[in-house]
């Protein structure tokens, strides 16, 4: 299982409109890839010496092969997406996350 994770550091100028596209738009499109199994966003609770607020979106998927078929078919669209959306208002970083071990009670 991996976790395609993507940090976004959003200006607060226009902080409540692109929380509103991403738990309304954004998120919804991309489990609509077929391609995630769930996603989960998280605020990140350290001031950003740049301001902004910042949060983490992590993206549930099953195999690097279900990844890349992501980057390949849908994530351009995506991303070109919320740069129309929120042109210079924001900067994002992604990263992959093997899971090791996952423990519920």
């Amino acid at each position: 299982m991996l976790i395609y994770n993507v940090t976004i550091n959003i200006d607060e100028s226009v902080h409540d409109q692109w929380l509103e596209w991403m738990k309304d738009k954004h998120l919804p499109d991309m489990l609509a890839t077929g391609k995630f199994s769930h996603a989960k966003m998280v605020k990140v609770l350290v001031e950003e010496d740049m301001g902004g607020i910042t949060y983490s979106v992590q993206y549930t998927t099953q195999s690097r092969d279900t990844l890349e078929a992501y980057y390949k078919e849908d994530a351009d669209r995506l991303r070109a997406d919320a740069q129309l959306m929120f042109p210079n208002k924001f900067v994002a970083f992604r990263t992959e996350l093997e899971v090791i071990s996952q423990q519920i009670p």
